[in-house]
């Protein structure tokens, strides 16, 4: 499994390349910061933390809870995303950062940030058009939240996953490894957990996807997309290839 230092500097390569000194300087100001166990907090909402933080390997997720325990997840984190990039400029989370898996994890401190983003306008660059992804990512969540059924949210999800994973070499051929549990996933898609185990059976059953063991292999990828309404352009990256 690639790092997600090296993960993150490749994307940030992607709108052009970087020279070495700011390959280097942006190397230089990331520092590990150990490993996060499952289902506890790697940034805990309303906290001022005095860094951004680099998810290394593992899988994580934004989430916020309601008062009456309820879960809301908005985005699902793998390695190479800076989950909390935006308290470089707000300063403080408005929402939790959770371990879905054992996650390790780096920190960028937010003073090594301002430096090298003053020094080097392709990295403030390739840092903006990160956060401007991140936002069309929410938007396409939102789209799905309020005007796609079950059967659509869910096929969706599985494509946007095995895009963004295959780009940075985390799926292979037809199959991704996805180790999010069905609760997980209906706590992002506005679903029950049964109405998810009901949909992905069924996608099983029309012969789009077969899944186990945490891992899911895509049998008919333009079924999937279709199904899904799922175009991969609202991702801003380099076509990572379909499954076949």
């Amino acid at each position: 499994m690639p790092q997600g230092n090296h993960v993150l500097i490749e994307r940030l390569q992607t709108d052009g390349p970087l020279a070495a000194d700011e390959i280097q300087a942006l190397m230089s100001i990331i520092r590990p910061r150990g490993q996060v166990s499952r289902h506890n907090d790697i940034v805990l909402e309303g906290t001022p933390p005095d860094h951004c933080t680099l998810i290394l390997s593992g899988f994580a997720c934004r989430y916020k809870l309601l008062p009456d325990g309820g879960r809301q997840i908005h985005a699902f984190k793998i390695p190479g995303d800076v989950p909390d990039l935006y308290t470089f400029i707000l300063g403080f989370t408005d929402h939790a950062i959770g371990a879905l898996t054992s996650c390790d994890v780096a920190a960028i401190s937010h003073h090594d940030l301002e430096q090298i983003t003053r020094m080097f306008p392709k990295i403030t660059r390739a840092l903006w058009r990160e956060s401007l992804i991140d936002a069309a990512i929410a938007r396409e969540w939102l789209t799905g939240l309020g005007r796609r059924d079950a059967y659509a949210r869910v096929a969706h999800l599985i494509c946007e996953q095995y895009h963004r994973m295959k780009a940075v070499g985390l799926a292979q051929k037809d199959m991704l490894e996805f180790p999010v549990r069905q609760a997980e996933i209906a706590d992002a898609l506005g679903l029950s957990t049964v109405h998810v185990n009901r949909t992905m059976k069924t996608l099983s059953r029309n012969r789009l996807i077969s899944y186990r063991n945490q891992s899911i292999t895509i049998l008919n990828w333009q079924a999937l997309q279709t199904a899904g309404q799922f175009d991969p352009a609202y991702l801003h990256s380099p076509d990572a290839g379909s499954p076949h």
